[in-house]
């Protein structure tokens, strides 16, 4: 059975490409701003109740269209009234679906309680940082980026692309150039294709935390400076890259990041020795890889 899937999620959708947020209105809670049905009243502080637990995103889109909101909101209450009274609640799927939203809700505002009593100190964050210096290690590069597509489509300013062949031949050329004593800024300028980097000389800067594909990071990490790398093959292109320098993050730019792993950390080790306290004990059907039918769920 499809879902309605919550009218107001309907709703979010609207207004996501249109003109700024208004500023919301300053009106006290009892402020009465629909009325439905047979009299029932809609209050601006059950509106913004209801607004609190939505996505800031979510929050702009009711901002947007506050009219198309607001009757949505009233066509999901009255529908829920309507499913109250019919006793839709104590019958399934609904009545297991609401008790496990019901279960996850409790269970996450739990963590949340829990979590938010978790305490990082300075120090401790300040010697993970001593401990753990390789891990916020970053390089600093020149790089020159040689594309290729095997389409034979022209590119947008129609110049025929090269093929991964020509492009190979013509990234091996150039690293020839530059070991023979060619400038590597000069050689980014006339050749490189990445409008990035291109733009500040070919300078790169990774980390071990950055999210690239793992043959540029396992190259770029290891370079020592002035060493020069062979073409790196990635799916639209090959990449040449210099090591310049190596260095590692100020605590100051890293401190959040790390403040909130050691939280991670914690709350693992709570969830953990929280389950072992429970003493579960498996039945033999749960830990056999193909339990006979019948025996469990």
């Amino acid at each position: 059975m499809k879902s309605f899937g919550s009218v107001f999620t309907l709703f979010v959708a609207i207004g996501a490409a249109q003109t700024p947020p208004l500023p919301a209105p300053k009106l006290s809670p009892d402020t009465v701003i629909a009325e439905y049905g047979d009299g029932k009243k809609l209050t601006y502080g059950e509106v913004q109740r209801f607004m609190s637990i939505l996505s800031p995103q979510q929050q702009q889109n009711a901002q947007r269209s506050r009219k198309e909101f607001v009757e949505r909101y009233v066509l999901m209450r009255r529908l829920s009234e309507m499913a109250e009274q019919e006793k839709l609640a104590e019958t399934s799927p609904y009545k297991e679906a609401l008790e496990s939203y019901r279960m996850n809700m409790l269970m996450q505002a739990e963590i949340n309680k829990v979590v938010s009593g978790f305490r990082v100190a300075p120090e401790e964050a300040q010697n993970f940082y001593d401990q753990n210096k390789s891990r916020f290690e970053q390089v600093n590069l020149k790089v020159i980026y040689i594309p290729f597509s095997n389409s034979p489509s022209a590119a947008a300013d129609g110049k025929k692309p090269l093929s991964e062949q020509e492009a190979k031949a013509k990234a091996e050329q150039l690293l020839k150039e530059i070991k023979a004593g060619a400038d590597f800024v000069k050689l980014v300028k006339e050749n490189s294709e990445d409008a990035t980097t291109k733009a500040k000389d070919g300078d790169l800067t990774v980390s071990r935390s950055d999210n690239l594909p793992e043959a540029i990071r396992t190259v770029a990490l290891a370079l020592k400076p002035g060493e020069l790398s062979d073409p790196v093959r990635q799916p639209n292109g090959f990449y040449i890259f210099r090591g310049e320098s190596v260095s590692v993050k100020p605590f100051a730019e890293v401190r959040n990041q790390i403040f909130a792993e050691l939280k991670d950390v914690k709350m693992k080790d709570w969830l953990e020795s929280t389950t072992k306290s429970l003493n579960i004990k498996l039945e033999s059907c749960i830990t056999q890889d193909e339990p006979e039918a019948g025996m469990c769920f």
